[in-house]
């Protein structure tokens, strides 16, 4: 399969058709890719929709991101059906109580398949966003593979991963939003390390670029990549591929799911096993 990771710059969007112009134009660009991530948080674009007030104040931009979260699971649902892919739609503020949870969702060319939720919230989720943790992880059964989900921070916690592993999944992906080259690199080295553990392929996808107008995504760091298990199956160093530091678009990787199962099996190393 060809997997492709945003590494996604987030743009101050006149209305709902801008946005859908950007969406649309990004899925056409991932070039036929089977599998595209894009990365957390970055539908809080839509807060520019509620205006310069909205968007920047903390509490109101949630609120009006999360107001466009069924337009834009339309949107996402349409264009994985027009081209036949499957599309980890950027995450954002859902409430389905007092306090949002921070979710991404996944969609196939028949439809939503479903939602993660993230686990594990970062203080400055905690306090002030308030942003509250899922109910739990979930494993997705897809054409391409089973398929887990770690946002950003979960991706450094090992159990988190581990669970996912040991319920047969094959591919993570790892969408992130980091405001320093540090909180990058956090992610980054977790992502690595649960590609080396479970012996899986895992997709990071980061928000990159400056924000002016929301306090939220700010300042935006990171590149995206694809990763796996150095085990003799797969490249020395464990990148299958990489983007530039902060440089906007997709980063694409063909890949043998079934080479997984060998890694797994006759790798140098069997840290999945062991």
């Amino acid at each position: 399969m060809k997997i492709a990771a945003a590494a996604y710059p987030i743009d101050w969007l006149e209305d709902f058709d801008a946005y859908e112009a950007k969406i649309c134009r990004w899925v056409q660009d991932a070039q036929g890719a089977d599998l595209l991530v894009f990365p957390e948080y970055g539908a809080m674009e839509l807060a520019s929709l509620g205006g310069r007030q909205v968007a920047a104040d903390l509490e109101s931009s949630l609120q009006e991101v999360a107001r466009h979260a069924a337009a834009a699971g339309d949107l996402h649902a349409r264009l994985a059906a027009r081209h036949g892919c499957h599309i980890l739609a950027a995450s954002g503020p859902v409430f389905e109580g007092a306090r949002p949870v921070n979710r991404a969702v996944l969609f196939g060319p028949n439809g939503r398949i479903g939602h993660q939720d993230k686990q594990i919230m970062t203080r400055f989720e905690r306090d002030p966003w308030c942003v509250v943790g899922g109910s739990g992880l979930r494993v997705f059964d897809t054409a391409l593979g089973r398929i887990g989900i770690l946002i950003c921070y979960d991706s450094e916690f090992p159990l988190l991963g581990r669970v996912l592993a040991e319920a047969g999944v094959e591919i993570l992906l790892v969408p992130s939003c980091t405001d320093t080259v540090a909180g990058f690199h956090r992610v980054r080295i977790g992502a690595m390390a649960r590609a080396l553990e479970s012996q899986c392929v895992v997709v990071h996808a980061p928000t990159v670029g400056q924000v002016d107008w929301n306090p939220a995504i700010d300042q935006n760091r990171g590149r995206a990549a694809i990763y796996g298990p150095p085990d003799g199956f797969w490249p020395e160093t464990g990148i299958v591929a990489e983007g530039q530091m902060d440089s906007p678009g997709w980063i694409f990787a063909e890949i043998d799911v079934a080479r997984i199962g060998q890694s797994r099996r006759d790798g140098a190393v069997l840290p999945y096993t062991h």
